[in-house]
């Protein structure tokens, strides 16, 4: 079955000088403010598409990975995965670095990084951002 999530800003100003908010509609969990200083500079406490885009894959991609790793027959104890994505002003969304770490019981280093590699090739996030170079550390601790 399709699903379908919903988020909306409200945006009041110009670019430099305006501001906004992010509404999670579907979920409900919250409000959160955006700006062009919090996406080109320092948060200082907003957050930027980024940011969310950081979420959004960092997630998917530790589903993705789970699964994987279960359908293998080695399913993980543990995933902590980091997404960090680049924000050039002027040329935009230059690249995202996946970063996972991860506790699997019967799997070696080599095994691991096959399956996370996998995982960024086929997460939808993943496909969903294909026209950005996308980068992967794969450790198993």
């Amino acid at each position: 079955m399709a699903t379908t999530r919903t988020a909306h800003t409200a945006w009041e100003g110009n670019l430099l000088q305006g501001s906004g908010v992010v509404t999670f509609d579907s979920s409900g969990i919250g409000d959160y403010p955006v700006s062009w200083p919090a996406r080109s500079e320092q948060a200082n406490g907003k957050t930027s598409p980024e940011e969310l885009i950081a979420g959004a894959h960092s997630s998917c991609f530790s589903m993705a990975l789970s699964h994987g790793l279960a359908g293998a027959g080695t399913p993980p104890t543990r995933l902590e995965t980091k997404a960090d994505v680049t924000f050039q002003p002027g040329e935009g969304i230059t690249g995202i670095h996946l970063t996972v770490r991860g506790e699997v019981p019967g799997l070696d280093q080599d095994a691991f990084a096959a399956a996370a590699e996998d995982a960024k090739a086929n997460c939808p996030v993943s496909q969903a951002l294909s026209g950005t170079k996308i980068t992967l550390t794969a450790e198993l601790v």
